[in-house]
């Protein structure tokens, strides 16, 4: 069947996104449960008529409590670095594990929990509960992870295809351990060895070697003519070394800034396709 490449583009999706993309709540809920004694101790400054006295009074007793200051400025690490007129101070926030804290190292996180706006936002009872403002700060902070997420999303979706083979299949292999598990040479892709080559999945049946490479692309950029032009060097190499067949599952419409270097890949590469062919069940017809 001869496909039509602009046919073929048009289908691409603007989004493959699923329910657990936004926000990973059990991650979320795990961070602040972690630090809920701490800020239901801070919560006693809350409104404080004598901040200053009662901050003091709370790291006296329970030095721990700086720990869960650091995720009320939605910063992820303990040791926080700042420049004032003084040259650079650094603060750690997780040092005092053992009740031992002085009242000089006290007046230093006070003059962070003024300078930074923390204070002012406690005191003023501007929030009811750091508990609550915690859990809000943890899915703005996890929000960040979504491109962590979406690289794996085409993964995963793959993967669900190569299973409802019923077929032999390996997860992030590399083109070594190829060579090794099946005894074929794979040197016109390595370069002799110099290069280290990883597939995302290899799919192993009694007649061949199927190497998957998948990605998708939201949006546009440089890595995609880069992204092209490697999978079209690849077809070119692969095609000459018996039992193995690259399979190259794309999408995203992000291509349609690069389209002209997808095509020249599409032009060579039997099987290149996209979401809109696994729904269809290409696979299917392509494994043997």
């Amino acid at each position: 069947m001869v496909r039509e490449f602009n046919e073929w583009l048009s289908s691409f999706r603007t989004s493959i996104s699923d329910y657990k993309y936004y926000v990973n709540f059990n991650k979320v809920y795990q961070n602040v449960n972690e630090l809920k004694i701490e800020l239901n101790i801070l919560n006693s400054l809350i409104g404080s008529k004598n901040f200053e006295n009662d901050f003091r009074n709370i790291c006296d007793k329970y030095p721990n409590v700086l720990k869960c200051i650091p995720l009320l400025i939605a910063v992820r690490q303990y040791e926080i670095e700042v420049q004032d007129t003084k040259g650079k101070i650094v603060y750690d926030f997780n040092k005092y594990k053992n009740n031992q804290i002085t009242a000089f190292e006290i007046d230093e996180y006070l003059v962070f929990m003024k300078e930074t706006g923390l204070e002012d936002l406690i005191q003023n009872h501007i929030i009811n509960n750091l508990v609550d403002y915690a859990f809000g700060v943890e899915v703005g902070l996890d929000s960040n992870g979504r491109k962590n997420r979406g690289g794996h999303l085409m993964e995963d979706l793959l993967e669900k295809y190569i299973k409802k083979l019923n077929v032999e299949y390996y997860k992030e292999m590399y083109t070594s351990d190829i060579e090794k598990k099946w005894s074929i040479d794979l040197s016109l892709l390595t370069n002799a060895g110099d290069v280290a080559k990883r597939f995302d999945f290899v799919v192993k049946t009694d007649e061949q070697i199927y190497v998957f490479e998948t990605n998708f692309y939201k949006s546009g950029g440089s890595k995609l003519n880069e992204t092209a032009r490697s999978y079209k060097t690849i077809t070119e190499e692969i095609k000459n070394i018996n039992g193995i067949t690259f399979i190259w599952i794309t999408d995203g419409q992000g291509w349609n800034t690069a389209k002209h270097n997808l095509k020249e890949t599409f032009d060579v590469l039997k099987h290149l396709y996209c979401i809109t062919d696994l729904e269809n069940g290409i696979l299917e017809t392509v494994i043997k």
